[in-house]
């Protein structure tokens, strides 16, 4: 066992020398890629929710490039692929864009009752986007399936890269293949599925139809998932068609890892890097997620639909007892973190004693007991009315009705937007494109 002296040695050592080594690495991690961050938002907000959407994502107009999204923009990739209620004649949804270098792809969404953060992730591997921080949100409800395009247009300006037009439009399919099977048997599965599937497409360049259905088939089987013999075409004639574009095997896997909470051997030591670095720099929030960190739930309602992919790994290493938990607790206790200056004070006075000016033994006997029984420092995404949501598995095209001026638009719980005040707009929810 280490002696109470030697440790208090170590905690003033260990943190100077991995000061010094931050320092030294610090400076190639700080070069960057020439990029941006990019928000875009729909055509059809008024003024001042265009306002409220800055102050979710936590910044302001000068501070980023801003794209304006048309339902053009949206007709561009959807037509052809989605049927006219699903495209409808609106744009609600906005996004911001921060690209990364590393990391895979995480995504948060706000008020969108159809596609979910996962969907958007997946989705935007397939348009050939490897690593980026996205937020995805409206200021009332919609369902979503609009938001894609604006976020491929944000990444292309904010990274300065272009991307494949036919892999944009593939990954459109995606994300409508993938909500119309949520539709019968609900948006984890059907979000699980379609990874489980693209991820051996693409890891082991399956193009053949049939060995597509193989697995297809395997997927199913995994998840105890029933396919009808049409959910079986379009999922296959999909697969054929991302068969065609090269992926990155890597970062497709590091991205699929943050929808279930894995981590790499690579991304555990990156984290452990990053949680010992944040002790000194007393970071955190920047650590993972970027601009995801920084939106503010409050401005879409206490009643806003919102998950991100972050979750997943959060819930993953809060779990009672996991070893990232006592890895953290080790270091924090270590570096002295949750020592109280006082009692380390009087340790020090304590230790400073000889033992043989105690007058009491019962003293000594005392600490060694303390000592054996356990440590401080123990590892341990037209307008029409449609019935209202029930849950986020059910879609948003259940009905669609044409007004009398022509325009159609799929929603769940749709209703008109009130364009003198955001917060006042009625809590029915309005699609873009479902």
């Amino acid at each position: 066992m280490i002696s109470p002296n030697i440790m208090k040695k170590l905690k003033k050592i260990i943190p100077i020398t991995i000061a010094a080594a931050l320092t030294c690495i610090s400076l190639p991690i700080t070069a960057k890629a020439d990029s941006s961050k990019v928000v875009t938002l729909g055509a059809n907000l008024t003024e001042e929710q265009k306002t409220s959407m800055y102050k979710y994502f936590g910044t302001t107009a000068d501070k980023v490039d801003t794209i304006e999204v048309t339902n053009a923009d949206e007709r561009k990739y959807m037509e052809g692929i989605a049927s006219e209620a699903q495209i409808g004649t609106r744009t609600y949804s906005c996004s911001y864009v921060e690209p990364t270098t590393s990391g895979g792809i995480q995504v948060k969404v706000g008020n969108l009752t159809f596609v979910t953060s996962s969907m958007i992730a997946s989705t935007l591997l397939t348009s050939g986007v490897e690593n980026c921080n996205v937020v995805a949100a409206s200021p009332i409800e919609v369902s979503g399936t609009g938001a894609l395009t604006g976020i491929m247009m944000a990444y292309e300006k904010a990274s300065g890269t272009t991307l494949s037009e036919e892999q944009k439009t593939a990954a459109t399919e995606e994300l409508v293949t993938t909500g119309e099977l949520a539709d019968s048997i609900g948006q984890k599965d059907a979000t699980d599925l379609m990874n489980e599937v693209k991820q051996e497409v693409i890891k082991e360049g399956l193009t053949d139809e049939a060995d597509i259905k193989d697995a297809i088939d395997d997927a199913a089987k995994t998840y105890n998932i029933t396919l009808t013999e049409e959910q079986m075409s379009k999922i296959n004639s999909l697969m054929q068609n991302i068969s065609q574009y090269d992926y990155d095997v890597k970062s497709l896997q590091k991205t699929l890892e943050n929808l279930e909470g894995k981590a790499s051997e690579s991304g555990f030591f990156s984290n452990l890097w990053t949680s010992i670095k944040n002790i000194f720099t007393g970071g955190g929030d920047e650590s993972d997620g970027g601009i995801i960190n920084n939106t503010n739930d409050d401005v879409l309602g206490a009643d806003a639909v919102i998950d991100s992919t972050l979750e997943a790994i959060e819930n993953n290493s809060k779990d009672e007892g996991g070893f990232w938990s006592k890895v953290a607790d080790f270091f924090k206790g270590l570096f002295g973190g949750d020592e109280d200056p006082e009692e380390e004070t009087a340790d020090e006075e304590n230790n400073d004693k000889d033992p043989e000016d105690s007058e009491n033994t019962d003293d000594t006997t005392d600490i060694d007991e303390t000592e054996d029984g356990g440590s401080d420092d123990t590892l341990t995404d037209g307008e029409a009315d449609a019935d209202p949501i029930d849950n986020n598995d059910e879609t948003v095209s259940d009905g669609t009705e044409t007004d009398v001026s022509g325009q159609s638009d799929s929603a769940s719980n749709v209703g008109e937007t009130d364009n003198s005040n955001t917060s006042e707009t009625d809590s029915a929810a309005v699609s873009d494109t479902f």
